[in-house]
């Protein structure tokens, strides 16, 4: 591979393209994170950004690596330090076929540990005995890799990651998040036949494959121990409205409402997550007469401002969904009638 733009920025030095970037070419897969050896990292980013557009930013504080991410938006750009060569380099590298560099002003592959065979035959291969306890985040790599090309480990390499299995949860909650949620459900089901999900606290207990969706994945996975990773308020939402569903108890126009009430805007997932599927018309139907305002509102009530106001506005908004009442005068003699009811109480 040979791109001109690292070749143009780093002219006359020692650069290599290295790892992913050469695997995913040699595989013809579309390269969009290029990862780049070279003895000044800090200065070639900011040549890069400079040259050709983007931001660069330390990716590394502590190892020296820089990113631009381009302007083409889905493209970034890494460069790492290469302070003892390139064979150093890749030495520390994880697996065979991330074990491989290209010159940045040439095309020769350079690859002391045979990953060009190993991607021919499929194989997930280790570089070295220590890959999994030197970063143990490679264990889920590991098995992402194989889910997403296809590939399967080597004997050796899978008994590396059995003998290094109890690290599993070390590595920090986002970097375990990010593998995660790459994962295709025969991915997770090959890190519970490793034993390296339950050491995350996952389970193949619920509707994983129900929905093609990673978020959908996670919380069926993980349930309620979702919430020990550092995931994002949106997801920690999702998550809620899935676990807090109930079945509706048929498809009557009030069960659907209620079920609606603690599920939407995800109410179709909750349904393939409780496996109820076959109400999915009931609730688009539901959705489709969905009104635009609301009859009254809380300000309209004439009622000491507290929780007493949701909890009618609540019950107004059902009777609407079911048709008991539909204007604004329906919805304040409903008002009335349950003040009236209170106070006789």
């Amino acid at each position: 591979m040979h791109d001109v733009r690292i070749a143009e920025i780093l002219a006359g030095e020692e650069a290599w393209i290295v790892g992913g970037a050469v695997r995913d070419f040699l595989l013809g897969r579309p390269v969009l994170d290029i990862d780049v050896a070279c003895r000044e990292p800090r200065a070639a980013a900011n040549r890069f950004a400079k040259r050709f557009g983007g931001a660069p930013f330390p990716l590394s504080e502590r190892h020296g690596a820089w990113r631009v991410v381009t302007e083409r938006l889905e493209e970034t750009v890494d460069f790492t330090p290469l302070p003892s060569g390139i064979d150093a380099d890749l030495a520390t590298r994880d697996f065979t076929f991330n074990a491989m560099a290209v010159p940045a002003d040439g095309d020769e592959l350079h690859d002391p540990y045979g990953g060009r065979l190993d991607l021919e035959a499929s194989v997930v291969r280790a570089v070295t005995e220590t890959v999994f306890r030197d970063d143990p985040l490679r264990l889920l790599r590991a098995v992402r890799l194989e889910d997403e090309l296809g590939f399967r480990m080597d004997e050796r390499t899978e008994e590396l990651l059995r003998r290094a299995a109890s690290l599993t949860a070390e590595p920090a909650g986002e970097r375990i998040l990010g593998e995660l949620r790459r994962l295709s459900p025969a991915g997770y089901r090959r890190l519970a036949e490793l034993g390296l999900l339950e050491r995350l606290g996952g389970d193949l207990e619920g509707p994983m494959d129900a929905l093609a969706d990673s978020d959908f994945r996670l919380v069926a996975v993980f349930g309620e121990r979702l919430r020990k990773l550092p995931i994002s308020r949106d997801l920690r939402r999702y998550a809620a409205a899935l676990l807090r569903a109930r079945r509706p108890e048929d498809e009557s126009a009030r069960a659907i409402h209620r079920f609606r009430r603690v599920t939407e805007p995800w109410a179709l997932d909750a349904l393939a997550f409780l496996g109820a599927t076959e109400l999915a018309g009931a609730v688009e139907k539901a959705r489709r007469v969905d009104p635009l305002e609301p009859l009254v509102r809380g300000d309209e009530l004439g009622l000491t401002p507290g929780p007493e106001i949701g909890r009618i506005l609540a019950i107004i908004e059902e009777e609407r969904a079911v048709g008991t009442i539909s204007t604004r005068e329906d919805a304040l003699a409903l008002v009335r009638s349950l003040v009236s009811e209170e106070g006789g109480t």
